[in-house]
């Protein structure tokens, strides 16, 4: 059977369940078989001998029928009478017999009810198979040789009209349809296990080395003959070329949206654009982006930057240099200058933010801008080029170059719908990475700004710093902390807190810390300090009007320890207590007032003063460090002071900070924390000498002899004389403008440091004097003579200093 043709339906019906009649030459019942018997209800010995058109439903169909016959009608539609007067509807068939005698006689068979049904719908499934089908079928025998095939695969010209039969597909399909050997192979399995093989996803090329390529969805069924011998199998096959490029480039465009954007970095998101089209659908790619878009200006709102610089971001496929004969070499972090000389599709791209798109003879031709035909690693050649831009909320961001070589399909215009959909989601990501980083870098110049990043190095004390914002995206927040020099060797030790990790809540913290300083340097006591800093706090709010409810508090702390007398004066405004670790290992908290946070406006602050040995360890922190959902303030104290005894007392303050942070922060930590710890240390007796000075003029040489003395001992002749010409001058106006007690204090530190105290609060102003005044010089010349000078007042009358520089 070479091929299946239909002419209405077969000749005869298939064997079993029809039923068989003999008729004579007068149309007469001769004999009557089981299963006419069965689908009419005659028995034969009622029917023999009677005129066929008596089991006619109508008769007057007879004279119809006979000249249907005589005109040689094999098959027919008729409605017989059953037994019981019920109409049947048949399909009848015809054949014209000779007798042994020569008498002239027809065989008639009839198919009726069910099965007339089944027949009819079999019949038109197979016509429908074979002739009308879309699939391509095709019947081998068990030796794989074509026996037949439809409609649809003769039409298709697959084997050019050659004589199929009896041949193999490997002997007759041209060379690179498919892969001969799987197919055998799929066929011997269906002919070993008897079980169909369904929907295997075949790749070929109909045409000869075309680019073109096809899927086919195969089914290989088995076919048995009535016994249940396996005779011969089917192969449908179906076109699904579109169905599954549509389905790779969905899994193409989900992947891309799960893996594109993963993070808030630059480079990484454009190496996961390559990485994702590498290779599922591009051989090479590669992606160029606009300087503008890194960490800098932000990227122009014009689509065509003046001048132009794009530089590689990424590249994924193969060898990334692309070697010496005349090929550019571009490597990632590299300029990419060739894409954006004159003549170079990238500035078309980036002005009109459309696709370009080029292959075989147009990619030979290109702009040398463009990447040579030749594959950077030695494989096959690029026969397929496509460039998109990378588009974001209107703004040129780069470009990305997609690259096939060793697929030999070419890019199709559904490709780049695909590219154009992947890449832009790749431009929203860079866009919102570069902004990220242009505003994380915007938020860490700014705590740069706020918070110290080195601190003051005092003789007295030393000192360590630990500051984790709330979130390390923004990287703000508004604790804050300071070591501030003060007048006569001392140390001011500074903690705040403000309600808040946002913008507002750190340049709010950044004020707050420049108030400090500048009342610092006014030498207020703490308690004074904190209530000029509780009324800057409430003009703040006043100047925010409705914004000022945004930030809806603020602590701090602000300790002063002087070497000398080593004590330490502290006072709080609504922040946690300081910690104490003596040098024996003991820890206390300063039993100090905690007053109410700053902005309330009213309120009085009350200071405390405790002495400190040499080596203590002074610890001021953030609520962050103990409090969070989880723990409660009282909580987080015990386990400071467990950890704090723990501490070796020769731990470094450096030590003592990171082992806070370490084992210290509660879990889900929401707020910000800063720690500050000072290790505290007296100057030597030796460094410092104090002089009661009687309020005389002449004490005024005496001053002088004592300071020249002095000078002499520490080894610093060379600056006696200007030393000795400021005290003069301080001492002076101490007993001309001043009252008693008058002391004259002499500091060797870092600098040194004439201090000369009076009972009175008059505090001396400087003034440029006229050439016919007698006086008025001094203060001036002390200023000229200075490194620093200032007044400070205490509860018995204030204090004048002046520093200088020391040699080294």
């Amino acid at each position: 059977m070479r091929d299946i043709t239909f002419r209405g339906v077969g000749e005869f019906p298939e064997p079993g369940g029809e039923a068989d009649a003999l008729l004579d030459a007068r149309a007469r019942v001769a004999a009557w078989g089981p299963g006419a018997r069965q689908m009419l209800g005659y028995p034969a010995r009622e029917v023999l001998g009677r005129r066929a058109d008596e089991l006619l439903y109508d008769p007057a169909d007879a004279a119809d029928i006979v000249r249907w016959w005589d005109e040689g009608g094999r098959r027919r539609s008729l409605v017989l009478r059953r037994r019981s007067g019920e109409p049947l509807e048949a399909e009848v068939w015809v054949r014209s017999l000779t007798s042994v005698t020569g008498e002239r006689q027809w065989l008639v068979q009839a198919v009726g009810g069910e099965v007339f049904r089944t027949y009819e719908f079999g019949s038109a499934l197979l016509k429908g198979l074979f002739t009308d089908s879309p699939f391509h079928i095709d019947l081998f025998d068990t030796q794989l040789r074509f026996v037949a095939q439809n409609l649809t695969e003769r039409r298709a010209g697959v084997f050019q009209g050659a004589e199929y039969f009896g041949h193999t597909m490997r002997e007759m399909a041209p060379p690179g349809l498919l892969d001969f050997d799987a197919l055998e192979a799929r066929q011997r399995q269906v002919l070993e296990t008897g079980e169909a093989l369904i929907d295997t996803e075949v790749v070929g090329h109909p045409v000869p080395n075309s680019p073109r390529e096809y899927v086919w969805s195969e089914s290989i069924l088995p076919l048995r003959n009535p016994s249940g011998t396996l005779i011969a199998l089917a192969h449908v096959v179906s076109d699904v070329t579109q169905r599954v490029r549509s389905r790779e480039r969905l899994v193409l465009a989900n992947e891309a949206a799960t893996r594109i954007g993963t993070t808030l970095d630059l480079w990484c998101t454009a190496r996961e654009l390559a990485e994702v089209a590498v290779p599922h659908f591009a051989d090479i790619c590669y992606v160029d982006l606009l300087d503008s878009v890194f960490p800098g200006p932000a990227p122009t709102e014009d689509r065509q930057p003046r001048r132009p610089l794009l530089r590689r971001a990424a590249y994924s496929g193969g060898a990334e240099d692309l070697g010496p004969d005349g090929v550019r070499t571009v490597m990632v972090g590299d300029p990419d200058v060739p894409a954006t000389a004159p003549g170079s599709p990238f500035l078309d791209v980036l002005a009109k933010g459309e696709s370009v798109l080029l292959a075989d003879e147009q990619l030979r031709t290109c702009p040398s801008a463009v990447r040579p035909c030749r594959s950077p690693d030695g494989g096959p050649d690029i026969h397929s080029w496509l460039l998109v831009p990378l588009l974001a909320r209107g703004v040129a961001l780069g470009t990305a170059v997609f690259m096939r070589s060793r697929s030999p399909r070419r890019f199709e215009p559904d490709d780049v719908l695909l590219a154009e959909q992947i890449v832009t989601r790749a431009a929203v990501c860079v866009d919102n990475a570069s902004r990220y980083r242009r505003e994380r870098t915007t938020a860490l110049t700014l705590r740069r700004s706020l918070l110290p990043q080195r601190l003051p190095s005092p003789s007295a004390v030393r000192t360590a710093s630990r500051y984790l914002p709330a979130s390390e995206h923004t990287g703000l927040g508004g604790d804050w902390f300071d070591v501030i020099p003060l007048s006569g060797a001392r140390v001011a030790l500074v903690v705040g807190d403000v309600v808040g990790h946002d913008l507002q809540s750190a340049v709010t913290m950044g004020r707050l810390r420049s108030t400090v300083r500048t009342l610092a340097d006014l030498d207020l006591s703490p308690d004074e300090l904190l209530t000029h800093l509780d009324d800057q706090m409430n003009r703040f709010l006043d100047e925010w009007g409705d914004e000022g409810s945004l930030v809806t508090g603020a602590t701090c702390l602000y300790a002063v320890y002087d070497p000398v007398s080593r004590d330490c004066r502290l006072a709080r405004a609504g922040h946690p207590p300081p910690a104490v670790v003596s040098a024996d290992g003991g820890v206390d908290f300063v039993d100090l007032p905690g007053g109410p946070p700053l902005g309330l406006g009213g309120v009085v602050f009350e200071e405390r003063e405790i002495t400190l040995a040499d080596g203590d360890l002074l610890v001021l922190y953030t609520d962050g460090l103990l409090e969070s959902r989880e723990q409660d303030l009282e909580t987080g104290l015990r386990r400071m002071r467990d950890i704090l005894s723990r501490t070796p007392p020769s731990a470094a303050p450096q030590e003592v900070c990171d082992t806070l942070i370490r084992e210290l922060l509660p879990p889900g930590r929401q707020d910000d924390v800063a720690v500050l710890t000072a290790r505290m240390s007296g100057l030597d007796p030796d460094s410092h000498v104090t002089w009661e000075i009687e309020a005389q003029d002449k004490m005024v040489g005496r001053a002088r002899e004592l300071v020249a003395r002095q000078m002499e001992w520490w080894g610093l002749e060379e600056e006696s004389f200007t030393t000795e010409l400021i005290v003069s001058e301080l001492v002076t106006n101490a007993i001309r403008h001043g009252g008693e007690p008058i002391t004259l204090r002499l500091i060797r530190d870092h600098n040194l440091i004439c201090e000369v105290s009076d009972g009175s609060s008059t505090s001396p102003h400087v003034r440029r004097a006229q050439d016919t005044d007698e006086g008025g010089r001094g203060l001036y010349l002390i200023t000229q003579l200075t490194q620093g000078w200032g007044t400070r007042y205490g509860e018995r009358g204030k204090t004048i200093w002046a520093e200088q520089p020391l040699p080294g």
